[in-house]
Parts: C-alpha cells; sequence; structure tokens
C-alpha cells in the first residue's frame, strides 16, 4: 500500500483520492479503509474493508475514527489525524486491540494523507490489520485499540518503512515452508550412521 501510494502521489505531496485505483490494491482492500470529513470536523470512516470491520464485529463506515480508541491514546490519535491530513506526513503505528472480555491482538496501521481542495471530503487512507489474526476474530469484537509506538513517514522515511505482507522478490509474497534447524539434529560426528 506504502509503495501504491508513493507512486501515485508522483511527486506532489499526497495523491488525490481520484488517482487511488482500488483495481491496484485489491490484496489489500480488505485491510483498506478511507477517513472523510463530511460537514463535520472529525474524520469518520467513508469506507471500510471487510476484515477492518471483522475486527470491530461491525460494520464501521460513518463511524467517528477516533470513537475506536481508548481513552488514553484517542488525543495522541487526534493530534495524528491533523499532522496527517495538514502536513501531509503518513505514520506507522503499533496498537493493541482488546476485547470486552481482555483478550488482545497486536495490530498494525498505516495512515497516509490524500490531498483535498475545497469540498473535497476524502482525507486519509490506510490499512487496519492484526500482526496475526487471532482465532477469536470475527467472533469476539475489539472494543478499543490502544497507541503503543508511533513513527511518522517523512520524505526520508518512507523508503525503509516497515511491509505490512511478508514478501520474496519483487513484492510477490512467498509461499512454502521454511525449516529451521533446530529439535533432534543428530550430534557432531554422528551423522551418516
Amino acid at each position: 500500500m506504502l509503495d501504491y501510494w508513493q507512486d501515485r502521489r508522483r511527486n506532489r505531496l499526497a495523491p488525490d483520492r481520484a488517482d487511488i485505483d482500488p483495481g491496484q490494491i485489491r490484496q489489500a482492500l480488505g485491510d483498506t479503509f478511507m477517513l472523510a470529513a463530511d460537514f463535520v470536523e472529525h474524520l469518520r470512516f467513508r469506507l471500510a474493508g471487510t476484515r477492518v470491520c471483522a475486527l470491530f464485529g461491525r460494520e464501521i463506515k460513518g463511524e467517528s475514527f477516533a470513537s475506536l480508541w481508548s481513552e488514553d491514546s484517542r488525543a495522541q490519535i487526534d493530534e495524528l489525524l491533523t499532522i496527517v491530513t495538514e502536513e501531509s506526513i503518513g505514520a506507522v503505528a503499533g496498537l493493541v486491540g482488546t476485547t470486552a472480555d481482555g483478550s488482545t491482538t497486536d495490530v498494525e496501521l498505516l495512515i497516509l494523507p490524500l490531498a483535498h481542495s475545497g469540498l473535497a471530503r476524502i482525507r486519509a487512507m490506510g490499512v487496519l490489520a492484526p500482526l496475526a489474526p487471532p482465532y477469536w476474530l470475527g467472533e469476539k469484537p475489539v472494543v478499543d485499540l490502544s497507541l503503543r509506538s508511533l513513527r511518522h513517514l517523512g520524505e526520508e522515511a518512507t523508503a525503509n518503512a516497515p511491509r505490512f505482507v511478508a514478501g520474496g522478490g519483487e513484492g510477490r509474497p512467498r509461499h512454502g515452508f521454511i525449516v529451521y534447524s533446530g529439535g533432534r539434529e543428530a550430534p557432531t560426528g554422528e551423522q551418516g550412521r
């Protein structure tokens, strides 16, 4: 997603919403969202992918982005959204999602600005995905998110941003198994008996 965003912005601070083609990011669409300011000051979900909605156990279109956050993280998130949208700087964040019964999952957030002018409403796009989908995903909704780490993606930082999908060469996901040594290895000198 970050590579696609970088490509679409060209030499501008941020790409326009019209520059984003969902077909080009179809592998990430389930984890993707768009935020808009629809005649209100707070950014709301304009679109949210199926896996984003599954994380919260409901359709979140129209909900305030800030409402998903714990009380402790809400002020930081409001400040982050202001920086992302007004200064056209992206961010990567490490989060913890907590359910009503106290179950937790580590979640990554990538949020990127979109150019806007006049009455344009779409302000940002992003990815929200668990690092490892928990067994309870879709059964127990996350009731709040807590911010654990944050990194702004300035001009010089975007080249070294973390990847959301482990991949092999050429940006393609690797398939198959990786075998790591360990367990019942034969002691040195006993191989070949």
